[in-house]
């Protein structure tokens, strides 16, 4: 085996490298981070029931990182007295406790599934969107109105900001009476 190498040529060769600016390339702007989309005020015919109210706890906890879902943006308000205003959740029926967790609607879900869990940034992981619950709000329970944040559901499903309002309760089971559920039945058009 010595013989083999000592015929062979040896070549060595040392490279460096240096980090040197580059001023001919023209830099990379930095994308700003999208903003939050729709608005955190009262849709019109709901004004009368509530008052806006500071809560930085509450706001806080409703609040998500971009990517995560919860809300991109919200405002606290407190239910009046004497107002029982009707609120909308879609949920787990595998999981009994997710019936009166803390993501809401002012709206009956309508129309396509697919839509909704857009709207409301409802990955399928989370639930699979087969029960309904209605409720009203007792008088005196605080809620955080706002706009959904954006949420990665897998390396292929990830929804943007919503526009679309949602309600956030922190303990939905104390904060509601009248409460009616839903079954989910297939429809198919």
């Amino acid at each position: 085996m010595k013989g083999l190498f000592a015929t062979l040529p040896i070549f060595l060769v040392i490279a460096g490298c240096a980090s040197q600016p580059d001023d001919t390339l023209p830099a990379t702007p930095v994308e700003e981070a999208t903003p939050c989309l729709g608005t955190t005020d009262l849709p019109k015919h709901l004004i009368p029931y509530f008052d806006e109210v500071k809560d930085p706890e509450l706001l806080a906890s409703s609040l998500g990182e971009t990517d995560q879902g919860k809300l991109c943006q919200g405002k606290v308000y407190q239910a009046k007295a004497n107002t029982e205003v009707p609120i909308y959740r879609a949920w787990n029926s595998t999981n009994p406790s997710s019936q009166m967790g803390n993501w809401w609607a002012f709206y009956q879900p309508s129309g396509f599934i697919s839509q909704y869990r857009k709207d409301y940034e409802i990955c399928y992981q989370w639930s699979p969107l087969d029960k309904l619950v209605s409720c009203r709000l007792k008088a005196g329970s605080k809620i955080v109105v706002g706009n959904g944040q954006s949420a990665s559901c897998s390396e292929y499903l990830t929804y943007d900001k919503s526009a679309v309002q949602q309600v956030y309760l922190d303990q939905a089971d104390s904060q509601t009476l009248k409460c009616d559920v839903k079954s989910a039945v297939f429809s198919w058009q």
